[in-house]
């Protein structure tokens, strides 16, 4: 019980932190994004009268009082939902705006990170089991090069490649916005499904190398404990001997490394999403930084930095669970 209450009293602190970061970066910044919905009215030839910048900086939660007060009320506003009105997409709420791209970027980076640990893993046990071998000698160097890859500079790559030279894919967008109606229908989902691919593609090539060469060498440590002689010893199938005894011990940190890739991969997702013009949240991000829309940056901010401790927090309770080691040294 000791090692779960100091887990969530870490998690606790690290929240309340990024918190506070979230509320202050944003006022760090230049820019006033009342004077840049003011600007947007004057441009549409709408009166810009005092009355009208006192209302629009109400609405936009920037007539708090002093610092101190706009903290508070910024806090009792994330945990009762008023995240604030977006100046990009004014007059709709942050939290109405967040839930349009949320979707897209859940789907695309969620399924693609997935899927990308488990074929690092397979990738890494083969390789360690392997070693010295003709697919080691391969797998082991080119991993090394995709994980020093920038994500936008792969992307950039894939879009010349299968969108401008084969006419594969398409090469920006989330789905045929002539043809297609968003809904639930098979028309809208295997479009979405093939805008779709370009991007997993870049996040899943360039994220494999986070965990291939980490996977290769602890398998290779493993494989030298006594347990495993032992194991041979018995005439165990080598199969057996390579899942059950050594990758079952040499993806444990694996695991506990997934949590803190997570935030890369989220990072260089946001990248991909800009350069595909893919409608997630990472499209959105940029148009609310453009735009002095602090409301918006610190509501995505905030969903991504919660996103990364929840993850961490569950991989970290699981570790437990797998490894009862790392309770009985707390």
């Amino acid at each position: 019980m000791r090692f779960y209450l100091k887990k969530i009293g870490f998690y606790l602190v690290a929240l309340f932190a990024a918190l506070t970061l979230n509320f202050a970066i944003p006022r760090l910044m230049p820019g006033d994004p009342v004077s840049a919905v003011l600007t947007r009215l004057a441009s549409r030839g709408g009166t810009v009268a005092p009355e009208t910048r006192e209302a629009i900086t109400a609405m936009l939660g920037q007539g708090g009082g002093n610092i101190f007060q706009q903290y508070i009320d910024y806090l009792k506003n994330i945990f009762t939902g008023n995240w604030g009105v977006s100046v990009t997409y004014f007059p709709n709420q942050v939290t109405t705006s967040i839930a349009s791209a949320l979707p897209w970027t859940i789907c695309l980076v969620g399924t693609t990170t997935i899927i990308s640990f488990f074929i690092q893993q397979a990738l890494g046990i083969w390789a360690g089991w392997r070693r010295g071998g003709a697919f080691d000698n391969i797998i082991s160097p080119v991993s090394t090069i995709f994980q020093a890859v920038p994500y936008f500079w792969l992307a950039l790559i894939f879009i010349w490649l299968f969108a401008r030279t084969l006419h594969w894919f398409p090469q920006s967008g989330g789905y045929n916005y002539r043809e297609v109606v968003p809904g639930f229908t098979w028309e809208f989902f295997s479009s979405a499904v093939r805008y779709a691919i370009l991007p997993a593609l870049t996040i899943l090539v360039s994220s494999l190398g986070m965990g291939v060469v980490g996977m290769r060498n602890m398998m290779v440590s493993t494989l030298s404990e006594d347990y495993i002689v032992t194991a041979e010893a018995k005439g165990l199938s080598p199969k057996r001997i390579m899942m059950c005894y050594a990758a079952r011990n040499a993806v444990l940190p694996s695991i506990s490394g997934f949590g803190t890739s997570i935030g890369a991969v989220v990072g260089g997702s946001l990248l991909t999403e800009q350069v595909f013009s893919y409608p997630g949240v990472g499209q959105m991000l940029l148009q609310a930084v453009t735009s002095n829309d602090y409301a918006l940056m610190q509501g995505i901010f905030l969903i991504i930095t919660v996103t990364v401790l929840v993850v961490n927090f569950i991989i970290d309770l699981l570790y437990g669970i797998i490894d009862p080691r790392t309770r009985q040294q707390d």
